[in-house]
């Protein structure tokens, strides 16, 4: 006899909508600021394109991990303790949160300000593309600290289920970042490192708002700054976290060795890649967005037992957000050359950009569909598949992209078709994951 939790749920859609709507306007707002920087940033120098280019990866890492991998964590940790009744648990999760951001935010700043010069070097940089790369990167991850605590405090506020209060204080944040960096770099002519100055300066002003908000019982409940270290706390995040950060750093070493391969074509398609990966930021609102959705909804209704309802609340997101992207993807893909247009005034930047929207832009859907199932996954404390999809998006966008430069003499087409073909077999793989077999 099926237990009546099983029983498939009527459409949550609008739950879905509901939840998601704060989320994605606010990284819609996040990516037309960093696209907005990224058009000013060209127009100071290829150099300083092609520099912002080679830090975008960590970047991307640093985000990836503190707001989606090890932020999931958090928030699939508080949505579970919430969903199965326990309230005294979310409250102390809180702290054993704080202190882990605490740990990363330093670690980061250590890694990269310890390694970030080499790695700089090993993917192509160098003379002035090299310098900008150096004083931008040792300035932002100076202040990685900031990033992490805004992102892991956000994402106990989402796992509470409170969406509007980060997206909120985010919103306010990017609206801030945009023209401030402007300022900094074109106005008070301090270049690339007045970019760096504003980001830190946004997630100061970011990670102040929700300690506050947080102290004051933002979250539903007030934190428990007085509540003992408990491993098992600790553990119910990590066992989430460690492996989406695993996942993260995964697929930004895909970035980085792309990054490599698309080198070897000079420094105009370094700056064309940069400006591409971040047009992926025109995806991430929707995947990220619907994606932190799913993943407090799956996670309370996996802490109160009902994993059919869960599924079918996943696959629901998922298909949304697929669709999205995908209708995104496309249009990128048909009319590429007004993007070249705003983000690069050399014409060999331009005509890169266009080479690799007309790629890369139709995979958009199948990884807007695996993003939102990649969050849906944590929720529910799942990420064997999520994990697979990582390492096999990573050996047929670096591995594809590196024999159809040496073999086939396909050039910069060849590594942008490879990552578009990583892209889709990420998408796949996270989707076949989403099973009754694998989310019991």
């Amino acid at each position: 006899m099926t237990h009546p939790q099983e029983a498939p749920p009527p459409a949550a859609v609008r739950e879905i909508a509901r939840l998601s709507a704060p989320t994605i306007l606010v990284t819609f707002v996040q990516a037309a600021a960093q696209t907005a920087e990224a058009a000013m940033i060209g127009r100071l120098s290829t150099e300083a394109l092609a520099g912002y280019a080679l830090v975008l990866p960590l970047i991307m890492l640093m985000q990836m991990t503190s707001g989606g991998a090890m932020g999931g964590g958090v928030a699939s940790a508080v949505a579970r303790a919430l969903g199965g009744g326990r309230r005294e648990e979310a409250a102390a999760l809180v702290k054993h949160a704080a202190l882990i951001a605490l740990g990363m935010g330093l670690a980061t700043t250590v890694l990269v300000l310890g390694f970030g010069p080499m790695l700089f070097r090993a993917v192509g940089g160098s003379g002035a593309t090299l310098g900008h790369a150096m004083s931008y990167a040792s300035i932002l991850f100076g202040g990685a600290v900031l990033v992490w605590l805004s992102n892991i405090l956000g994402a106990v506020l989402r796992g509470a289920g409170k969406m509007r209060l980060p997206a909120i204080i985010m919103t306010a944040v990017w609206v801030l970042e945009a023209p401030l960096s402007g300022v900094l770099m074109l106005g008070l002519g301090w270049g690339l490192e007045g970019a760096a100055i504003a980001y830190l300066i946004a997630f100061g002003v970011a990670t102040a708002s929700m300690l506050v908000v947080i102290a004051r019982g933002g979250a539903g409940f007030v934190p428990s700054i007085a509540a003992p270290l408990r491993r098992k706390l600790f553990m119910r995040i990590l066992s989430v976290g460690v492996v989406a950060t695993v996942m993260a750093t995964i697929a930004n070493i895909a970035v980085v060795l792309m990054t490599a391969l698309v080198a070897r074509h000079g420094t105009a398609a370094i700056a064309a890649y940069g400006v591409g990966v971040r047009l992926e930021f025109l995806i991430i609102p929707l995947g990220f967005g619907i994606g932190v959705a799913l993943l407090t909804l799956v996670g309370r209704r996996v802490g109160a037992g009902a994993w059919a309802e869960a599924r079918a609340t996943a696959w629901r997101g998922g298909l949304v957000a697929g669709a999205a992207a995908g209708a995104i993807g496309l249009a990128a893909a048909v009319f590429p050359h007004p993007l070249a247009q705003i983000f690069a005034s050399d014409p060999a930047v331009q005509e890169a950009i266009v080479l690799y929207l007309r790629w890369v832009g139709p995979s958009f859907g199948p990884f807007g569909l695996g993003m939102a199932l990649y969050f849906a996954c944590q929720g529910a404390g799942r990420m064997r598949g999520p994990f697979a999809a990582a390492v096999a998006r990573l050996g047929v966008a670096v591995g594809g992209g590196w024999l159809l430069a040496e073999f086939t003499g396909a050039g910069l087409a060849g590594a942008f078709a490879a990552i578009a073909a990583g892209l889709v077999a990420y998408g796949a793989l996270v989707a076949v994951s989403v099973r009754p077999g694998v989310w019991r």
